[in-house]
């Protein structure tokens, strides 16, 4: 059986072309089977993109879109902060390619698609947005969410969108006991959007 979080899936090929409308950006997004949401724009990704915080729409600085599939938060993102670079990670092989596709096919050149392993370790992010893959499993999902939020810049937020019988409550205290103070910045239906902090550096 075949997971959108596998590196290389094996589901047979079924092309589609999806519309994500939001009041400031429209954009045309090839998706395919074997990733996440590949029938549908996912309901928390668009409500996080409806309701969450905003980039700045001047900020020159790196943001981050963690497991970011065909697109739709890394390139509305970049829609929203054409200045800024955004770095749209995926360890899905597959959906890699729709990223970089959907990026051409809208005319979007501030993104950079990549594998985890090949973001630059210096880089600090100014903004992480994300509808992390929660199915991975507890564990796991806690060592990734690690590894990319020790890299927001000092101050810099991160805004997760998760379904609440998934654990969003206890993800946000998990977060918060690792030093990374989380609220609840809304709620709609099944889905929590989580505001996470990096402590200022005094």
């Amino acid at each position: 059986m075949s997971h959108y979080f596998d590196p290389v899936p094996t589901a047979a090929h079924r092309e589609l072309t999806l519309t994500l409308t939001l009041p400031d950006v429209t954009l045309r997004l090839g998706t395919d089977r074997g990733v996440f949401a590949g029938a549908a724009v996912d309901p928390g990704t668009k409500y996080l993109l409806l309701d969450g915080p905003k980039p700045d729409p001047v900020a020159r600085g790196s943001l981050l879109d963690i497991g970011c599939g065909y697109g739709p938060i890394a390139l509305t993102l970049a829609r929203r902060a054409p200045l800024a670079t955004v770095y749209a990670v995926e360890v899905n092989e597959r959906a890699r390619a729709l990223c970089v596709a959907n990026a051409a096919a809208n005319g979007i050149e501030n993104v950079i698609v990549c594998a985890p392993d090949d973001v630059p370790g210096h880089i600090e992010f100014t903004g992480i947005w994300s509808n992390p893959p929660i199915r991975i499993g507890k564990p796991a999902l806690h060592a990734l969410l690690a590894s990319w939020l020790k890299r927001l810049a000092p101050g810099a937020h991160a805004s997760l969108v998760v379904q609440r019988h998934l654990g969003s409550d206890s993800l946000a205290e998990w977060l918060t006991a690792q030093g990374y103070p989380t609220e609840r910045l809304g709620s709609r239906r099944a889905y929590r959007i989580l505001d996470t902090t990096r402590k200022s550096i005094a």
